[in-house]
């Protein structure tokens, strides 16, 4: 169902507390680590043929079986189709993943303009527009930034787009901040229902980004087995957030957790594999 799970060690900012407090300013000394819904429905006609139903040749056989492989079962697409937008995304915010990297050497240049650049965005589109955090990966993809932004909606996104590009003060830094940057990269992603985005329990720490890409059409069986374990792993843990992809890299899903320090996050892990339902996850 997903290719192998990668996670980033991250140094966060105190932005992440800007979500809610404007005049927070990015990038500060704290440390953090970066980067089913089973509703019991069955199909009635699963395991058994329909008298009406047309037998299948050999070769439409074979093509079925490829299709479940490549693309997940009939029954799931159809339920992707008829409920994705309505059952698994939250539907109240939009949130962007924008990635950084940063040339070697760049990185304390390249925070000193995001600190002047991101409090703007936040005073000038406030409510509309909410940075979630901002970090630097210490394992990972090094040389690494890492933001998380929260729009209010689609229209939101648009507005705050048309806006960027006509704010001059915008602008300027924006052009000081391109030649400090080896490439960067926008996701447009929407939060999964089950996992509102919520800011840290306390401050500093340490935070892990986990992301994973599915196979094309599984997104709903990931999101019906991770609910289960979801369930299992907040007795230990408060999940800060989890997102699928929309636009962009597509058939993505990121998760963000918090922990005190290694150590305990070492802990947290191994006493969730004690609850019913994480093993299987």
């Amino acid at each position: 169902m997903l290719s192998p799970a990668r996670t980033a060690l991250l140094r966060a900012s105190t932005a992440r507390h800007s979500a809610l407090r404007a005049t927070t300013q990015p990038f500060s000394t704290s440390h953090r680590l970066g980067s089913s819904r089973p509703d019991g429905t069955q199909d009635n006609h699963k395991g058994s043929a329909s008298a009406d139903e047309p037998k299948r040749t050999l070769p439409q056989k074979a093509s079925h079986i490829v299709r479940s492989i490549l693309h997940g079962s009939e029954q799931v697409r159809q339920e992707t189709k008829d409920t994705l937008s309505k059952v698994l995304a939250r539907g109240k915010y939009v949130h962007e993943l924008s990635t950084h990297r940063v040339k070697p050497g760049c990185m304390d240049e390249y925070k000193a303009i995001v600190a002047e650049l991101y409090p703007l965005i936040v005073r000038n589109h406030s409510p509309r527009v909410k940075l979630v955090g901002s970090w630097e990966t210490d394992i990972g993809d090094l040389d690494t930034a890492i933001h998380v932004w929260e729009y209010q909606g689609y229209p939101a996104l648009s507005r705050a787009y048309s806006e960027y590009r006509a704010d001059s003060a915008y602008t300027e830094l924006h052009r000081k901040l391109q030649p400090l940057l080896r490439d960067r990269k926008s996701q447009i992603m929407l939060e999964f229902q089950f996992w509102p985005t919520h800011p840290p329990v306390a401050k500093g720490g340490v935070y892990e980004l986990r992301s994973y890409t599915l196979k094309s059409g599984t997104l709903l069986e990931w999101e019906q087995n991770w609910r289960v374990g979801v369930e299992c792993r907040k007795h230990h843990e408060v999940p800060m957030g989890a997102w699928f992809s929309q636009l962009g890299s597509l058939n993505q899903v990121h998760h963000l957790w918090q922990y005190p320090d290694l150590q305990l996050r070492k802990e947290v892990r191994e006493a969730a594999w004690s609850e019913n339902g994480w093993p299987e996850t």
